[in-house]
């Protein structure tokens, strides 16, 4: 491609393990905890997702063509979720309290659905800006805004989100349990396990729906789940936790199988959650990442090596 080498993401370059004091890393811990038991709680009864692997693929490339850090990139999709919730509760909320005319009602629906459909991609540059703290940008691939539409976009978000938008993130999950990792005596070097970790968490956002179907079918031992089922593993897929340590799992796999186990147990007396659980994960996100490409990453895992992984990992979780 022509044109200027873009800066590598800071998460990359910058980021280094065992230069912070245990204590520090522990309250970092403990606080990510808390925010993750109380996610896990305020999720249960939600439903619906926008989470489509376009949407996100949409976020990431827009990210990277800003240069903006990794981080940036997944509590950009974290606050464009929760908004397209918030925003879907007040059109159903509207198309409640209006006068019970069934076609003034169709038109309403219709008319407020093409309104969501309109300004999405204003809201979505504007969840990417809130979350990089970016200065003004007139021009966004090619979609034309004014300064004073992107203020009130930006408004309207923050508004919609009782300007909580300082979300956590997967990421910061990750990155914690690795560095507690390191103190710990992990054999694999946290550094390649990071750069694996960024892979892959690429890959579970871009397949969010695909690689939670597979755990939620795993987990009840059914390959049909019933609407219930469903409602009620809301609450799993906001557990990042769980999440992080999946990750960290799989990638100790791709980076050498023979300290999977090590890792793994390490993982379980730091957070507490079952093997059976983090194996099941690890094998719902290696089989997705088997042939899965994200945007300018290579494929994660070779076939030839997820044989060898999915019959390691599905004989553990047994």
């Amino acid at each position: 491609m022509d044109g200027p080498m873009r800066p590598r993401s800071a998460s990359l370059v910058d980021f280094q393990f065992g230069v912070v004091a245990t204590e520090t890393i522990e309250d970092a811990l403990l606080h990510l905890a808390l925010q993750n038991e109380q996610a896990v709680r305020e999720a249960s009864g939600r439903l619906g997702s926008f989470r489509e692997p376009l949407i996100v693929e949409f976020v990431f490339l827009l990210s990277e063509q800003w240069c903006l850090e990794k981080s940036v990139s997944y509590q950009a999709v974290e606050i464009l979720e929760r908004f397209m919730v918030k925003q879907a509760e007040n059109i159903c909320r509207q198309a409640t309290i209006q006068p019970r005319d069934n076609k003034r009602e169709s038109q309403n629906w219709r008319a407020l659905k093409q309104q969501l459909v309109n300004k999405f991609t204003l809201r979505l540059v504007s969840c990417v800006q809130l979350a990089s703290k970016l200065s003004f940008q007139n021009k966004a691939l090619g979609y034309l805004h004014t300064k004073e539409e992107l203020l009130e976009s930006e408004l309207d978000v923050l508004k919609s989100l009782n300007f909580q938008i300082n979300l956590p993130t997967p990421l910061a999950y990750v990155e914690t349990l690795l560095e507690v990792l390191g103190y710990n005596g992990c054999l694999v070097p946290a550094m390649r396990l990071h750069a694996t970790c960024l892979t892959l968490l690429d890959l579970v956002y871009l397949l969010h729906e695909p690689v939670y179907e597979s755990l939620l079918r795993a987990s009840i031992e059914n390959s049909t789940p019933s609407q219930l089922q469903g409602e009620k593993f809301i609450s799993v897929k906001e557990d990042f936790m769980l999440l992080a340590v999946g990750i960290i799992a799989a990638s100790a796999f791709i980076q050498n199988h023979e300290c999977w186990s090590q890792v793994v147990g390490h993982l379980q007396s730091i957070t507490g959650i079952a093997l059976a659980s983090i194996a099941e994960f690890s094998y719902a996100i290696l089989t997705h990442s088997v042939g899965a490409n994200t945007p300018g990453r290579q494929q994660s895992i070779p076939p030839h090596l997820a044989a060898r992984a999915l019959k390691t990992v599905a004989s553990s979780s047994t």
